[in-house]
């Protein structure tokens, strides 16, 4: 009848539908991140390949492991600029020192906790035009040395444009410094300010081959 409410019947079967609708968005979001995970892996894997100073083989590519996909760890941050930081020696494992200046502070939300990492710049690496963008973020977690390597892991960010107070960061893609693999890299040591209360769950973990000298 026109003009008629609809019956108790009807809203059931609109709400039941709305809700599968939502459901299967929600796993097509969650299967498209998935795939772009992986596929950053694949790509990940391959660099090895290509750079002439790795230290991994074909052979060895097999050894890398990762956490599943896990869309949590992709996070939303206040990026906070410090532009009167001074320059330091950020220390590496071979017992050198590089030199970094604190470019910003990431601020997030986790399980109801506000917590923070610290971005850096390398002064070397910003002289050559290919990495004068390029910001360092190099972190410590309670996974290290149980199903993570013990020194901690990176993961390479983009500097914003001015004015951008949100920068999204991705667990998911943190990385093993090299010298997890050989010996003869010289891998920033993560300064304290970059431990987290929370072990991260997300990105590379321990490789299950020995390290090479």
């Amino acid at each position: 009848m026109p003009g008629a409410f609809p019956s108790h019947r009807q809203l059931l079967l609109a709400a039941l539908l709305s809700f599968s609708l939502l459901q299967l968005s929600a796993q097509d979001a969650g299967s498209s991140f998935a795939a772009a995970i992986e596929q950053h892996r694949e790509e990940f894997k391959k660099e090895f390949l290509t750079d002439p100073r790795s230290p991994l083989s074909e052979e060895d590519l097999p050894l890398l492991r990762f956490y599943p996909p896990d869309q949590r760890y992709q996070l939303n941050c206040r990026f906070i600029r410090t532009p009167e930081e001074k320059p330091f020696d950020l220390p590496t494992y071979s017992g050198i020192t590089r030199p970094y200046v604190k470019y910003g502070i990431l601020q997030f939300e986790w399980e109801g906790k506000t917590h923070q990492l610290a971005v850096y710049q390398n002064l070397s690496l910003r002289q050559l035009p290919q990495y004068a963008q390029y910001l360092f973020l190099p972190f410590r977690d309670p996974t290290n040395s149980e199903t993570t390597y013990g020194g901690g892991r990176y993961m390479d960010l983009v500097m914003p444009d001015a004015g951008i107070e949100t920068i999204q960061i991705d667990f998911n893609k943190c990385y093993n410094p090299w010298c997890h693999y050989s010996d003869g890299f010289n891998c920033p040591i993560p300064p304290s300010e970059n431990h987290l209360s929370f072990p991260v769950l997300a990105g590379e973990m321990m490789w299950t081959g020995e390290t090479k000298h």
